[in-house]
């Protein structure tokens, strides 16, 4: 399965690397936290550990750590505004709640 990125939350990675100046892609992992369990975390990658599994989504090299690849395994990463809100939002299959701000889930 692996990771999937919308063309439009690959647009934003790319103008954030861009602006940056530096990095190699995105960082997604999965940290213990949140209301609900595990809270997504989104940084910049600079390089590709041994233990990461990287995936190219619509040009985007996307990094994720071996610990963190099960509880993705088959997310989208897309890119939503509304009204004054935007940002990125994941669609993860493995996800059987999430908490109301959308920030943390559980497995």
């Amino acid at each position: 399965m692996g990771i999937t990125v919308t063309p439009e939350a690959a647009t934003r990675v790319r103008k954030a690397l861009q602006q940056r100046g530096a990095g190699i892609g995105l960082r997604l992992a999965v940290k213990t936290s949140g209301c609900s369990g595990y809270a997504y975390a989104l940084e910049f990658a600079d390089a590709v550990n041994p233990d990461d599994v990287t995936f190219d989504a619509d040009g985007v090299a996307i990094v994720v750590d071996a610990r963190s690849l099960p509880l993705l395994d088959g997310t989208q990463l897309d890119w939503k505004r509304e009204g004054l809100n935007e940002g990125f939002r994941f669609l993860n299959p493995n996800a059987t709640a999430t908490c109301g701000c959308g920030e943390s889930f559980a497995v």
